[in-house]
């Protein structure tokens, strides 16, 4: 089991997500951006392996405009030496990583534009992971997506799409049940059409799921899991304590994850804390994880 945080670390003062108006694009001005940001992500992962952090995701904005048609620079040659060292050190220090394309990213809409840019989307973050020469244990989450009036025919859609797909594509992509539309159970029908593994939402499933608790839903997302996948993943949040909010937390509550924790053994997972505060509630819990006996221990720095 690794721990992680999402695309931003609020401490090195570095964040790695730099980006730019599409008016303001320029081939001197995103060069300029890629670079800030493959810096950014070297100092974030030497931040996260000094305090055994490893899991980690990038952020969609770290080559800013790479799937939109203005982008017609070579940027996967220019910056090949930077994403080889960075891949480098991220298989050498044995760090999971993922990606998750932003809520634009919708394999199953009805509109033939979306889909065509979302592919586009999807295609960018595999070029990333390759370009760094990671395995397909490295991967792009993605939500089922609409409903769109008909969610039979909604899974349907996205089921048809999936199997189009590159495998470039394929090998790395997993789909989360999300907090409005498409609940595990929704999840477990595609990948029995498809064999796509699906990532757990602890919040999420708490938002909406089919009655089933903690112990009765591991066991049936992480066998969704291959031995090319790598273990599952997990994001996990809890709900702000106010009365009815469905946001994620500011900063973790270190006994619910202890509970949560002991309530899902003897699963092992990659688990990423979706909590506002990012690497400092990693560090609150880094204790608690230490001592679990699923705990990826490694043995050099």
């Amino acid at each position: 089991m690794k721990i992680g945080y999402p695309c931003i670390n609020r401490t090195i003062g570095c964040q790695g997500n730099r980006t730019f108006r599409l008016k303001s694009y320029s081939e001197e001005r995103f060069i300029s951006t890629v670079s800030n940001n493959l810096d950014c992500l070297r100092k974030m992962l030497r931040f996260n392996v000094e305090q055994n952090i490893l899991f980690f995701r990038i952020t969609s904005d770290l080559v800013p405009f790479a799937s939109h048609p203005v982008c017609r620079f070579d940027w996967l040659n220019h910056f090949r030496r930077e994403f080889e060292e960075i891949g480098d050190y991220v298989n050498y220090h044995q760090i999971r990583i993922s990606m998750h394309p932003g809520q634009f990213t919708i394999l199953n809409t009805p509109d033939d534009s979306v889909l065509e840019n979302s592919i586009r989307e999807l295609l960018y973050h595999a070029q990333v992971l390759d370009a760094m020469a990671l395995d397909s244990t490295a991967k792009i989450q993605l939500h089922v997506g609409g409903i769109y009036g008909d969610k039979r025919g909604s899974i349907l859609r996205f089921i048809k799409r999936y199997r189009s797909l590159d495998r470039q594509i394929k090998k790395r992509l997993v789909i989360e049940n999300d907090d409005r539309n498409y609940n595990l159970n929704d999840c477990l029908r595609i990948h029995a059409e498809t064999g796509i593994p699906v990532l757990f939402d602890v919040l999420h499933h708490e938002l909406i799921n089919s009655g089933e608790g903690l112990k009765d839903a591991f066991p049936l997302f992480t066998r969704t899991w291959e031995e090319a996948d790598g273990i599952p993943m997990v994001d996990y949040s809890h709900q702000r304590k106010a009365a009815l909010n469905t946001k994620h937390c500011e900063t973790i509550d270190v006994e619910h994850f202890r509970r949560f924790l002991g309530q899902t053994e003897p699963f092992d997972y990659d688990v990423m804390l979706e909590i506002k505060d990012k690497e400092e509630s990693v560090l609150k819990v880094l204790p608690i994880l230490a001592s679990d006996a699923r705990s990826y221990r490694r043995a050099f720095v």
